[in-house]
């Protein structure tokens, strides 16, 4: 159960109403999220509003900013995160046996360049101090240098999503694991319950 209440649009002030309405629509689908994120106006602003503009004009693509997206979730142990973009990684044409198990070396299903995201998303999640240099020459064989910022701004920004809606209890919306099952992928190896948080055997690296 989430810590605090959820807000309706008639808790909302109205001066903060067009923006909960306008991410409320960008963000389909995360309505617990928002419900919760709404007590803080300006932070919803901008974490939305930070998400939303890399997502919108990257030049890197959206499939590989979620499976950094993903990746990152997984390290952090934050199960909303990870079945919200679980499920978008589907829809832009990754494999189910790739998501389920993406995480893992030598995991087939993943171009050289999605298996690198891969790997710097886990890297810098896990001890950004020690992200390997040999992952910076490889990475700027596919990214600008202004395009290699970009990213590790978004595997930073989804950090700190996963750490909040972990510390305030965020609960998946109904429905939203069944969905993600009728896609094929498999939830057998890291969800533990219906919260933010689950269990993970092993992240290589």
């Amino acid at each position: 159960m989430s810590r605090v209440r959820k807000l309706s649009l008639r808790d909302i002030r109205k001066e903060d109403r067009n923006e909960y309405l306008k991410f409320k629509e960008i963000f389909s689908g995360f309505e617990n999220q928002i419900s919760i994120y709404s007590h803080s106006p300006i932070g919803m602003k901008y974490l939305y509003g930070m998400s939303y503009e890399i997502s919108k004009k990257s030049t890197i693509s959206k499939r590989l900013i979620e499976i950094a997206v993903v990746a990152a979730s997984f390290q952090n142990k934050c199960q909303y995160c990870i079945v919200h973009h679980s499920s978008i990684l589907f829809d832009l044409g990754l494999k189910s046996d790739a998501i389920s198990n993406i995480t893992k070396l030598g995991q087939k299903g993943l171009s050289e360049e999605e298996v690198l995201v891969r790997a710097y998303a886990l890297s810098v999640t896990d001890k950004a101090w020690k992200v390997d240099e040999s992952l910076f020459v490889k990475l700027k064989k596919f990214f600008s240098e202004a395009e290699i910022v970009e990213l590790t701004m978004r595997i930073a920004l989804t950090g700190l999503f996963n750490k909040v809606n972990q510390a305030l209890g965020i609960e998946m919306e109904e429905g939203l694991m069944a969905q993600l099952m009728s896609k094929g992928i498999s939830t057998e190896n890291f969800i533990t319950s219906s919260t933010c948080s689950l269990t993970i055997t092993s992240i290589p690296y």
